[in-house]
């Protein structure tokens, strides 16, 4: 090799080197799809790196157990008290998953699918992520593949437990026991209402793409929207069974309603479980095509 092929070689080996140092000042780009159980561990990650998670997940099984703890302690206390005829018509359930929990359910759940959601929207996180891997829509179905299997882990764990203590605590004091009718539907139907709560709080913080206005649109959808519309005209009733709590309250019914509540067009078990499949499969689509279309 002469000296001008050495110069010609070192020459290239040095624009070669001069073009590796400018790359390495970019971002790398990958040329692959990336695959889904990829972002769902990527989303999973970030879920629990988020304190808010940990808390909302602490205060979620805190109140379901603690409330029915509660709720048993108060109808064992006053038992001996009550006349026969009362007793007969006391649904044990109504203490295993009393109102005042799935209400604190209900607002808890909805505000962490709001924050998964909407506040990557506002802190711009979204951008980044989306630079990254440019398939909105598999980003968006895995964090909601996430949250969906997180949320309902933690909704069973909390029904049972609230369940299985709250009927210890009732033994002898018209307690049931999980073979009974109506215990196990409960169970399912609670725990199911802390993902079905948080969907519907992702797809309000797609639309809504701030934190506190989704937080404060979900607990009117789901909490304060049911207590305006009642069931005495066959429309309003449909209306009403239509929507998740009141499903809820449905599906905890042990047969007939109580002789104090007057119902005029009462919902089916079946129409209740239509009601929940139908707002998860509608807050799925909604989540998942506005993150797709809308910009972030």
């Amino acid at each position: 090799m002469t000296a001008a092929d050495h110069r010609a070689t070192d020459a290239g080996q040095g624009g070669v080197d001069a073009a590796r140092g400018r790359g390495d000042t970019h971002p790398a780009t990958a040329t692959g799809a990336v695959r889904f159980r990829d972002l769902v561990a990527a989303e999973w990650i970030k879920l629990w790196s988020l304190r808010s998670t940990w808390g909302a997940f602490g205060l979620i099984l805190l109140a379901t157990v603690g409330f029915a703890v509660h709720a048993s302690l108060d109808t064992r206390r006053h038992w001996a008290d009550w006349p026969a005829d009362r007793r007969d018509v006391l649904n044990p359930l109504w203490d295993a998953f009393p109102q005042q929990t799935q209400l604190f359910v209900v607002l808890a759940a909805s505000s962490l699918g709001a924050v998964a959601v909407g506040g990557e929207y506002a802190s711009g996180l979204f951008r980044t992520t989306f630079a990254a891997v440019p398939a909105r829509g598999s980003v968006a179905a895995a964090k909601l593949v996430v949250l969906t299997a997180a949320t309902t882990v933690l909704g069973l764990l909390g029904s049972a437990t609230a369940f299985g203590v709250s009927q210890a605590i009732l033994t002898g004091r018209g307690g049931m026991s999980v073979t009974e009718p109506g215990a196990l539907r409960a169970i399912v139907a609670s725990a199911l209402l802390v993902p079905l709560c948080t969907l519907v709080g992702a797809g309000l913080g797609a639309l809504v793409r701030h934190t506190a206005p989704a937080i404060v649109t979900a607990a009117t959808v789901l909490l304060l929207l049911p207590t305006v519309v009642d069931d005495d005209e066959r429309w309003t009733a449909l209306l009403r069974h239509s929507m998740p709590v009141p499903a809820w309250q449905r599906l905890i019914e042990r047969g007939d309603a109580p002789p104090w509540v007057e119902v005029a067009h009462r919902a089916t078990v079946g129409g209740a479980w239509a009601t929940y499949a139908g707002w998860a499969v509608l807050a799925t689509l909604v989540t998942v095509l506005v993150v797709r279309r809308r910009e972030p």
